[in-house]
């Protein structure tokens, strides 16, 4: 295996052409930066996206020349955004968060990166699937953008898509071309991340160095490999909902069509259920949530560890509550659904399961505070983020517990309280994550550091911000908003929201403009930033023993062997806070 995998660094010597090195690589590490960079890109839109109607939501029916500038005087007439518009933008905003950021972002980019870099690897599996996973995904999202562009906008139904507006091309607007190109680009998305997943999970299960024993896997490699199971289970359920549901627009079929008038025109659609839509959704869509939030756990088990100088506490136990996590997730879509008139024993089961989940997760945080206890912290702004992760989490937890009891979410479902949670525990969780992975891996990325008091700058504007914007959705939810609605102030029982509203497009406002600080410094330390030395946080794992400037093959040579687990922090045994996983136990040491 040696002499071989020997060999097979040694072919990739040859001058690679600028087509060949960045736009159809096959490295590992290339097509990790590929994925990030598109994902920014797409964040962007999304937050510019986010900014449109949140103007519209602060300040109902007044006109703002930025909207008018970017969507036309077709759908922003003297700068009021139209009535339609408004849903193809939290339609797009949420699709493009949801899948194209915090899926293809986090997996796509750190899943790519580290996988092979800390289990010892010269590269994926299959370097061509891997670089046929990228062109999938970005041609996905350039579908999605070009969905905004067609003359009777965007899908318009909801991230989530819902029956009947997503199924009968007459509905709404954006029910027509722009809904069938939003399917067009999820086939293309899921076929993506399959090929990603199914990729990640041979290359952890086969191409592990000499020593790298599972229990001796970072939990990094842990979350991303349990993400990857979840995705290649659950992805392929989405799949055959928007087949059904392209079948029902195309070709006459009603698998969730049933007895519908339209502007009085009975139409002849009998036998389906939408019911059948959101049970095939969710099903994703819970797994979902755990696809998107896995990864930026593992990343902060990672971070933490390294910047507390400690051990990670419980890592078995980190271990299990990321296979307990993985497991539950797809037995609590149901919560989804409790106002569809669903049994009330059933509830209750989904009640039972949607609770169960709270443990693991619970085990996390406990397991990230304990890290923490009494550590030598170094306060990087990837450790900074990671901190952020395990407060967001937490908040948003608490809220969850409320919408996971079937009894208590009834009263609040569909209102701003459940956006308010969701996006504090899947949102601005994910995004620390995300951002915690950048600071911390960008010198191994681009060999270059990025500049730390930016870093600082970018994480207190962007968790005072994130917070100012969702903790008010609660209050705005409790007292009966529901989401989607266009204009609050049409409805006098919603006047006590009117302000706080307005506050929370402020504070987003702020908050994407923070985003700046970040994209400058991102882009400005890949060419001028401070170059890095090999190793730059003191770290244990693998990715550190290659050279700052990595060729394609990670190590020149033979490949490291792994004598130790990852997070020997601290130990009275050697003088270094740090022991690397290559450094041979002394005699008479036992290995944590």
């Amino acid at each position: 295996m040696g002499a071989h995998a020997h060999d097979h660094h040694d072919e990739h010597h040859h001058e690679e052409s600028f087509v060949s090195k960045y736009i159809f690589s096959m490295d590992h590490k290339m097509i990790s930066k590929q994925f990030l960079i598109t994902a920014i890109v797409m964040g962007v839109v999304a937050m510019m996206l986010s900014v449109f109607f949140r103007l519209q939501l602060g300040w109902p029916g007044q006109g703002f020349d930025i909207l008018e500038t970017f969507l036309g005087s077709k759908w922003a007439p003297g700068g009021v955004l139209n009535e339609n518009m408004y849903l193809g933008l939290v339609t797009i905003h949420g699709t493009i968060m949801v899948f194209f950021l915090l899926t293809g972002g986090l997996s796509g980019t750190f899943s790519n990166l580290l996988i092979p870099l800390q289990i010892g690897a010269r590269d994926m599996a299959s370097g061509f699937l891997n670089m046929l996973s990228y062109w999938f995904f970005f041609i996905s999202s350039v579908i999605m953008v070009i969905s905004m562009f067609v003359e009777n906008g965007p899908a318009m139904a909801g991230w989530t898509i819902y029956p009947p507006l997503s199924a009968l091309e007459t509905a709404v607007p954006g029910s027509g071309l722009g809904m069938t190109l939003w399917l067009i680009s999820m086939a293309l998305f899921i076929a993506s991340s399959l090929l990603g997943g199914l990729n990640y999970i041979v290359t952890i299960l086969n191409l592990r160095t000499k020593g790298m024993k599972m229990t001796r896997m970072p939990l990094t490699i842990w979350a991303f490999f349990v993400t990857a199971i979840l995705g290649v289970l659950s992805f392929p359920v989405l799949f055959s909902a928007v087949l059904l549901l392209i079948m029902d627009r195309t070709f006459g079929t009603s698998f969730y069509l049933s007895e519908i008038t339209l502007q009085g025109e009975t139409l002849d659609m009998v036998g389906g259920s939408p019911i059948l839509f959101q049970h095939l959704f969710w099903f994703l869509g819970h797994p979902e949530v755990y696809i998107v939030l896995l990864p930026a756990l593992g990343i902060t088990s990672e971070i933490v560890a390294t910047n507390s100088r400690k051990s990670i506490f419980g890592y078995r136990a980190m271990i299990g509550s990321i296979l307990a996590i993985g497991f539950l997730s797809f037995i609590v879509w149901g919560h989804h659904m409790y106002v569809t008139g669903m049994n009330p024993f059933l509830g209750g089961v989904f009640v039972f399961t949607t609770l169960l989940i709270a443990i693991p997760s619970a085990v996390k945080v406990f397991n990230y505070i304990t890290t923490l206890w009494k550590g030598n912290i170094k306060y990087t702004p990837a450790m900074l983020f990671s901190i952020g992760l395990v407060s967001t989490f937490i908040t948003g937890g608490v809220t969850g517990i409320i919408l996971a009891d079937s009894a208590l979410d009834i009263a609040v479902h569909d209102t701003y309280f459940v956006v308010g949670h969701f996006h504090i525990v899947m949102g601005l969780s994910a995004v620390f994550g995300m951002f915690a992975g950048v600071y911390h891996w960008f010198p191994k990325m681009y060999g270059r550091m990025m500049n730390t008091k930016m870093g600082y700058a970018h994480f207190w504007l962007t968790i005072i911000c994130g917070y100012g914007v969702f903790f008010p959705m609660h209050y705005v939810g409790l007292n009966g908003a529901p989401r989607r609605y266009y204009d609050y102030s049409s409805f006098p029982y919603l006047d006590a929201t009117i302000d706080l509203n307005e506050l929370i497009s402020i504070f987003a406002i702020i908050g994407s403009i923070a985003q700046v600080i970040f994209l400058v410094n991102f882009f400005y330390s890949i060419f001028k930033g401070q170059k890095s030395v090999q190793n730059p946080w003191k770290s244990n794992t693998l990715e550190w023993t290659t050279p700052v400037e990595v060729g394609h093959g990670n190590w020149p040579g033979e490949l490291p062997e792994v004598h130790r687990w990852p997070y020997d922090y601290s130990n009275p045994n050697y003088e270094e806070d740090f022991v690397p996983q290559t450094v041979p136990l002394k005699e008479g040491e036992e290995e944590h």
